[in-house]
């Protein structure tokens, strides 16, 4: 397919079946607690860290993308992912999978806390899951803000941002729109544009290229007659 073979020159990448990725998002759906934040570090523990189906860059730019949307973006990126990889169907299985095996473990949950919710290791195995759960947030705010935030201007927007949303009560609609005004604005200019290209990652591969103290030059010149 077209978007299976789209970008895999990108550094890093692997080809993958579409039987070994339907496993995958059954899974996931098993296992993506911690709400948004907590599945979108999952998804990308696993899908960048250890199986190197999509490439950092092309994690944070879905992200990114599914973070403007109205709705669950942990699905979207989920569902996107599987439609660059294997089409429209990896895109439905992906998004269907992520959701259809929480019903089940929603079921026995809630099965627990109404029939034996009286019962003291039933109870503490409810309280219990909870700082578990707090913990996945935190370090998936930690793992992907380490990516995403790596620049003087972005450190900026996130203080401003969680200063409207905390202490101001601004919408969070109202926010994001903000954001994305001035990012566009401050992209065109000279103090702000690296932060914007790809989330810092310019400022990074420029630090990382050699200095020679001097200009390049494009080739030898001819001399001047």
């Amino acid at each position: 397919m077209e978007t299976e073979t789209t970008n895999r020159s990108e550094a890093g990448t692997k080809r993958v079946g579409f039987w070994e990725a339907f496993w995958f998002w059954v899974k996931l759906g098993f296992i993506n607690f911690g709400g948004p934040a907590g599945q979108i570090a999952i998804m990308h523990r696993e899908l960048v860290e250890r199986k190197r189906w999509v490439s950092e860059s092309q994690y944070l730019r879905t992200l990114n993308f599914c973070m403007l949307l109205p709705g669950p973006e942990a699905q979207q990126v989920a569902t996107y992912i599987g439609w660059r990889l294997h089409g429209t169907l990896g895109g439905v299985v992906a998004g269907s999978f992520f959701v259809i095996p929480s019903i089940f473990v929603l079921w026995f949950l809630s099965y627990l806390a109404v029939a034996h919710a009286d019962v003291p290791a039933i109870s503490g195995l409810l309280y219990g899951v909870q700082p578990v759960v707090i913990a996945i947030v935190v370090e998936a705010v930690l793992r992907i803000g380490k990516r995403t935030i790596n620049h003087r201007v972005l450190v900026g927007f996130a203080v401003l941002a969680f200063v409207a949303l905390y202490f101001l009560s601004v919408p969070f609609p109202l926010v994001v729109l903000v954001a994305a005004v001035a990012g566009l604005i401050l992209s065109r200019t000279n103090f702000a544009g690296d932060a914007f290209a790809g989330g810092g990652t310019a400022l990074r591969r420029k630090k990382s290229l050699p200095s020679t103290g001097r200009p390049q030059t494009a080739g030898p010149r001819c001399c001047a007659t």
